[in-house]
């Protein structure tokens, strides 16, 4: 392994560094900052996020910046204001002993003209969100013509938000012969073409293989009916005591709804997702960085740009749809050298979706047990004996006041039952609410009949539906159709049947009643919907229309 020193770095970078406690780069920084130094080929870096990627880029430009000239050397381009300013504050330290490079951080949701004002005072690294950088530029208040360093940070994740002309707009302010740094966590195609168009002679480095997961992850998946997955997510959670995680949903509403459920069973649990303004977003992740909070509940996008390297576990409430979105979640755990756990919470039927991501991501996902009651008590009582034994004991307390009056009251009590007593008052509750909970693990998988077609799981409701194939109807109308009238809630679906003039659809069962009645007179390629629970497959077609009408009668 090499050391700082021998990669070339200013004695300057070097005595920042050895003050901020590094004493080896990472494999991403030891490949990098020769490239950079160098000046040389425009370089993709792919590596996962904690990584050490600011520094990678950062320490081998900071020492060839020439602050004789008052102008935008080095640009930086990331997709949010948390990691915009997070990289400022790297950039900063780093630059400790360097005190004429001016570092300025520019993003969206806050007043423009304070940064604006900045700017003009002179900046030699900028640190920006696509958005707002691009209005900076039709405002004329930035000037890109002096460029050297053209750095796109996390840009699958810019890619993904949306800002693919943002970045082209931006790039073409810049002069051809600067040098193009792309660092990303996977490589999409996406990704893959922005380098081909935009790019010369590139170098590309790589840290472990491309999509994959970081080796300090652990994945681990549970397998419940889609009803039980809150009351498995608890369990997790009660079974896991020091937890320090995020969890992902797929919705804002679904955030919001299990972040109200955690926060009213008494967790330490918030929200964050696009309804919250700057100022409430900032409060929540302030309390989470200083850990008031155990749990943070996010969407994908919202929890872009976070920045926290302790977390234990990542919890997948729902998996998401891309494997690279399942990536880049499982990536803000077992960060700078620790180790974390991935977790997904699965139905029966989204099994494929886990040996998916094991092919992409070459890693393994280890089938866990949803603990049960006695496992949870019996973890939770013994994590608060320990911090009951470790929990040091001032000389001047205000308890030192009481103590008299309560060894006279508790002075009846042997050590043996005063112990009892003392577990029982801490724990009687607890054990009360995990008393008969039932098993929620699903043992099997649904299994075929003769036929080779799949029964329907105990999780899902069978519902009968007036329209089919000659309607000109498709399974991702039909899915569309619920996705449109259930907004903001997560139903999983199952089979899908299409036959000429109805079909049939499984749907969650505890939706079951709420998807009838919200799609119920609903319009479809121009045909009103007809929509109940079918007990039974009707045999033919005919047989089948006919049933509806009596049933409608």
């Amino acid at each position: 392994m090499i050391t700082f020193k021998e990669t070339g770095l200013s004695e300057k970078v070097l005595k920042a560094i050895d003050e901020l406690g590094f004493v080896n780069p990472t494999p991403i920084q030891s490949k990098t900052i020769p490239e950079i130094l160098n000046y040389g080929n425009d370089l993709v870096a792919l590596a996962q996020t904690g990584t050490g990627k600011t520094g990678a880029f950062s320490l081998p430009i900071i020492q060839q910046i020439n602050t004789e000239e008052k102008c935008v050397q080095a640009l930086i381009l990331c997709p949010t204001r948390e990691l915009c300013l997070q990289i400022t504050k790297d950039i900063q330290n780093f630059a400790k002993y360097y005190t004429d490079i001016q570092v300025t951080p520019v993003y969206g949701g806050t007043e423009i003209r304070p940064q604006i004002k900045a700017l003009h005072k002179g900046s030699h690294i900028v640190v920006g969100t696509p958005g707002r950088m691009n209005d900076l530029i039709n405002r004329a208040a930035i000037k890109l013509g002096d460029v050297r360093w053209l750095i796109l940070d996390e840009a699958d994740e810019m890619l993904n938000m949306g800002f693919k002309d943002d970045l082209e707009s931006i790039m073409s302010q810049t002069p051809e012969w600067r040098q193009t740094l792309l660092f990303s966590a996977t490589m999409p195609k996406e990704v893959a073409q922005m380098s081909k168009k935009y790019m010369n002679d590139t170098v590309e480095i790589s840290v472990g293989s491309k999509n994959a997961s970081s080796d300090d992850v652990s994945h681990e998946y549970y397998m419940v009916h889609a009803s039980d997955r809150y009351k498995a997510l608890k369990r997790i959670v009660d079974a896991t005591p020091d937890i320090y995680g995020i969890i992902f949903c797929r919705t804002r509403q679904e955030t919001k709804d299990i972040a109200d459920k955690l926060m009213a069973d008494g967790y330490n649990a918030d929200a964050l997702h696009g309804d919250l303004s700057q100022a409430q977003r900032d409060l929540v992740m302030n309390r989470f960085r200083v850990r008031h909070l155990q749990l943070l509940v996010a969407t994908d996008v919202a929890a872009r740009g976070i920045d926290v390297n302790e977390l234990t576990h990542v919890i997948n409430y729902n998996l998401p749809d891309e494997t690279e979105a399942y990536i880049h979640r499982s990536g803000r755990t077992g960060r700078a050298g620790r180790k974390g756990t991935s977790i997904a919470i699965i139905h029966g039927r989204e099994l494929h979706k886990v040996k998916a991501i094991e092919k992409i991501s070459k890693k393994t996902f280890e089938r866990k047990m949803v603990p049960k009651a006695e496992e949870i008590c019996e973890k939770q009582l013994f994590h608060f004996i320990d911090k009951v034994e470790t929990t040091e004991l001032e000389e001047i307390s205000p308890v030192n006041n009481f103590l008299s009056t309560i060894y006279e009251k508790l002075s009846n009590l042997s050590h043996e039952e005063l112990i009892k007593q003392f577990v029982a008052t801490e724990f009687n509750r607890f054990m009360d609410y995990y008393k008969d909970a039932p098993d929620l693990n699903i043992y099997k998988e649904d299994k075929k009949d003769n036929k080779g077609s799949r029964k329907s799981s105990d999780a899902y409701s069978r519902l009968f539906i007036n329209v089919g194939k000659a309607d000109k109807v498709g399974s991702g109308d039909l899915i569309g159709l619920i996705n449109t009238k259930m907004k903001g809630t997560t139903i999983n679906i199952g089979k899908i049947e299409l036959l000429r003039n109805f079909s049939f659809i499984e749907v969650d069962k505890e939706y079951e009643q709420e998807v009838i009645n919200k799609l119920s007179r609903a319009k479809l390629k121009g045909k009103t919907i007809g929509l109940e629970v079918a007990n039974q497959k009707p045999a033919t077609a005919k047989k089948g229309r006919q049933n509806f009408k009596k049933r409608r009668k």
